[in-house]
């Protein structure tokens, strides 16, 4: 787990947000002041902070970024809202595949459009709305933990693929919530870890993660999870997801499908890790889902060094889909979802009644 929390809001509601730059780890960890919503948007998009919960929870504290300055005495109500309309658009622009990103910009815009006409109490309900959300995220990370960790807990060797422990979450992530679980509760496995090309979250964030938790780990590049499958190193899949559609298209770091597809061939059952917020059910299938195109640079330059020629062309997409017929199941916080359809999900997800 990390060594300082990977967000935290800092003073009242005239205070900052701290977090984790990522883009540091694992040789320095370096926290980072976002003192302007300006600041919350260049941490979303240059991957400082990453991983969909955590995401949204850093856009939620950016719209009190946003308001922060604002003169309470001659500021009116309806300023205010706008300044955070303004906010909450600009934010939706950093990122667009993560669905968390939205729905906490859309819980912090319903907290202050419910406030009572007051500037001050509108201030002190969005950094309450905020705070609930990052609370929220650490009770369902354990939940999904609690959840995941029996599906597991015989195996010898699990693969992961790129990040979803705490650093993508506010505390003890998804994927990783479920192997830190059974983990502490005395579960005897390896996590492999897909070094998850081009920006290597797996073998920069994820190993460094899971050591400090102490699971025995070994870190593998992607091109080799078939063989380590082939040779029954591993018998389970894990991973996160930033966006699942109403059928259970799952939307995650680009070689998911890839490996989800390994796992069908080898006969390994394919897990994902998500808490219920992360479901889009507006969208039908994975089709609709918006897939984030990201700089050639982070190709052609990996990690600063020239790998490809001049001037080649280059696609580089952040996400992939996963269809849902290759889905074993999908550990939430509000149980596992199994066999993965639109029926089993909309009996779990859209249940008010469920929590």
């Amino acid at each position: 787990m990390p060594a300082a929390e990977t967000l935290s809001w800092i003073g009242n509601e005239a205070g900052h947000l701290d977090l984790i730059d990522q883009t540091r780890l694992p040789t320095e960890l370096v926290t980072t002041s976002c003192q302007t919503v300006e600041d919350v948007w260049q941490a979303i998009k240059q991957l400082k902070v990453r991983g969909a919960p955590a995401i949204g929870i850093a856009a939620a504290y950016g719209i009190c970024v946003a308001i922060r300055d604002l003169d309470v005495q001659t500021t009116s109500v309806d300023e205010l809202r706008s300044k955070v309309q303004q906010a909450a658009k600009y934010l939706a622009t950093s990122r667009p595949t993560a669905v968390n990103l939205f729905w906490a910009l859309n819980q912090m815009t319903e907290s202050v459009n419910q406030t009572a006409d007051d500037t001050t109490a509108c201030r002190k309900a969005l950094l309450s709305m905020a705070k609930r959300i990052h609370d929220d995220d650490r009770r369902m990370c354990h939940a999904i933990g609690s959840n995941g960790a029996p599906l597991i807990q015989s195996a010898a060797g699990v693969i992961t693929h790129c990040n979803a422990g705490g650093l993508a979450t506010s505390e003890y992530g998804t994927a990783l919530s479920i192997l830190f679980t059974a983990h502490d509760l005395g579960g005897n496995f390896t996590v492999y870890v897909d070094e998850t090309r081009p920006l290597l979250q797996g073998s920069r964030l994820t190993a460094w993660e899971l050591m400090q938790h102490g699971v025995p780990t070994k870190l593998i590049c992607d091109n080799m999870a078939a063989h380590v499958m082939s040779q029954g190193f591993v018998q389970a899949v894990i991973t996160g997801a930033d966006r699942i559609a109403s059928n259970g298209d799952t939307a995650n770091k680009i070689g998911t499908y890839g490996l989800a597809v390994l796992a069908r061939h080898h006969d390994i059952p394919f897990y994902v890790a998500a808490p219920s917020n992360t479901f889009d059910l507006a969208l039908e299938s994975g089709n609709e889902i918006p897939i984030e195109q990201r700089d050639p640079v982070e190709i052609t330059n990996g990690m600063g060094r020239q790998t490809a020629p001049d001037d080649v062309s280059v696609y580089n997409p952040a996400f992939d889909v996963t269809p849902a017929e290759l889905i074993t199941a999908i550990v939430t916080e509000r149980g596992v979802i199994a066999p993965v359809t639109q029926a089993t999900i909309q009996d779990l997800i859209a249940d008010p009644s469920i929590t």
